[in-house]
């Protein structure tokens, strides 16, 4: 009743699932994840105590397959499960128990494993991997992991039809301000396309808490200090005792906008949206 895909970044620093289902709030079910130690999803009849019991073992450095394995193997209803998991390093592991509904099946390689049941056939699981390798290795992990979930919607998904999905990366010191690991935590719990708009959130999600790139970074001073200003002053920021900066800040925080900040520049993205503020 669910497909997802369990990933590691090409440097080891990120690890993440992404899945899709016809099944209320199926990121309150399927995926873990835990920064530098590994990933799982899972899903059929799932068992939730895979979740905390399968990342303990890769916190321990046990490998992927012999995770799985292992989870299988203590449990009675395993004829029923379907789990992915990838760890720290080394391949991907995937299981699919022989009573899953078909069609119900998956497939990994090096930091990835892919898994499907209900499906609408082998080739939602084929796309899924065709888009994860095909991606590049220098794509935001995060997309790269919703492209991929969205080419096994477009290739036929969860047979019965559509209604949630969610998004999941963990990056040591990732999470907001800095103060968790949680990078990337995005569910659509109800709605008729649900991989459609996971991906919509994405994008408010790279906006508000994405960063650009040192060397897009725009210094914060002669002319281009003098229209921030302006704009701040038009938005109801006006700079004062505090200076540009602070003023700054103060109207990136009611924006949102207070991840992207950088002291001494300006991010692109932050002055586009400051431009498109009404006057």
């Amino acid at each position: 009743m669910t497909f997802s895909i369990v990933a590691r970044s090409d440097d080891g620093r990120l690890h993440g699932v992404a899945v899709a289902s016809k099944f209320l709030a199926v990121g309150a079910v399927v995926p873990a994840a835990e920064a530098e130690v590994g990933a799982l999803a899972t899903q059929a009849y799932a068992n939730l105590a895979y979740r905390p019991q399968g990342l303990a073992l890769l916190r321990t450095g046990v490998a992927a397959a012999d995770v799985v394995a292992g989870l299988v193997a203590a449990d009675p209803g395993r004829a029923q499960r379907q789990v992915g998991v990838v760890g720290a390093e080394g391949d991907g592991a995937t299981f699919t128990g022989a009573g899953c509904h078909d069609w119900a099946g998956g497939a990994s390689g090096p930091g990835w494993a892919a898994q499907g049941n209900i499906l609408a056939g082998r080739q939602v699981i084929d796309a899924m991997r065709d888009a994860w390798l095909g991606a590049g290795v220098d794509g935001p992990f995060a997309v790269r992991l919703a492209a991929a979930l969205r080419a096994g919607d477009r290739a036929g998904g969860d047979r019965r039809g559509r209604q949630s999905a969610a998004l999941l990366v963990v990056a040591k010191g990732g999470g907001y301000g800095g103060g968790s690991d949680i990078l990337v935590d995005l569910r659509v719990d109800d709605h008729p396309d649900p991989v459609g708009e996971l991906a919509r959130l994405l994008d408010v999600h790279d906006l508000l808490f994405g960063r650009s790139a040192p060397e897009d970074l725009l210094d914060l001073d002669g002319a281009r200090a003098d229209e921030v200003a302006a704009l701040l002053t038009a938005a109801g920021h006006p700079p004062g005792g505090g200076g540009l900066e602070a003023a700054l800040a103060s109207w990136a925080g009611v924006e949102n906008l207070e991840e992207r900040l950088v002291p001494g520049k300006i991010d692109p993205v932050v002055l586009a949206h400051l431009r498109a503020m009404p006057s």
